[in-house]
């Protein structure tokens, strides 16, 4: 008899434990879990931004629609200007500007990377099909026109299906300082085209 209550105890402690463990290592898992997903939603807001930036370029303003900036990310081509000094000009302060080729965005942005599927460009990461919200104007600034861009992907898109109560969490702790609840890469308020993330 004494023997079963040892065992009943040993399987009580042993339970008792693991629930401890479990319960430190849940938030850590969360954890390790979001900065998986925020690395990927990243790296995809620095490829949105590459190609508003070059298609700002060539067009002079920033792209507010996905199939203008996905056509143009697999169609357009980026000239490459070779600046040479003019030769007549003795004073070295004229230059010749030689196009001597030209580079397609897709390939500037993605630097061979077979594994791009364009069609999903605008859907982000681990959201299950979530759209990435794209917005570009301009403001005035000093009486100058700025032309500004904005995409943004809220946490409980790209963190679908881990805890509903982590996520209503960490909502709430970036709304309580005024930042945006999620990754987000450029403005519509400011001239400015950096990631919440640097």
């Amino acid at each position: 008899m004494k023997a079963v209550i040892q065992f009943v105890l040993f399987i009580i402690i042993v339970a008792l434990g693991y629930m401890v463990y479990d319960s430190i290592m849940e938030p850590v898992r969360l954890n390790q879990e979001k900065s998986k997903r925020e690395s990927a939603v990243v790296q995809r807001m620095k490829e949105i931004r590459s190609a508003e930036i070059i298609y700002k370029q060539l067009n002079g303003r920033f792209s507010d629609k996905w199939d203008t900036l996905v056509q143009f990310i697999d169609s357009a081509e980026i000239p490459v200007v070779k600046i040479i000094p003019d030769p007549e000009d003795t004073t070295f302060t004229l230059t010749i500007n030689d196009t001597v080729g030209y580079v397609r965005v897709y390939d500037s942005l993605f630097h061979g990377k077979t594994d791009v599927s364009l069609s999903d460009f605008m859907i982000a990461p681990f959201s299950g099909g979530d759209t990435i919200e794209l917005h570009a104007g301009s403001i005035d600034r000093g009486g100058v026109t700025v032309q500004v861009f904005e995409a943004k992907v809220p946490y409980a898109s790209y963190l679908k299906g881990m805890d509903t109560q982590y996520i209503i969490n960490l909502t709430a702790a970036k709304k309580d300082i005024d930042l945006y609840p999620g990754i987000k890469v450029g403005s519509m308020t400011e001239p400015s085209t950096d990631g919440n993330w640097e």
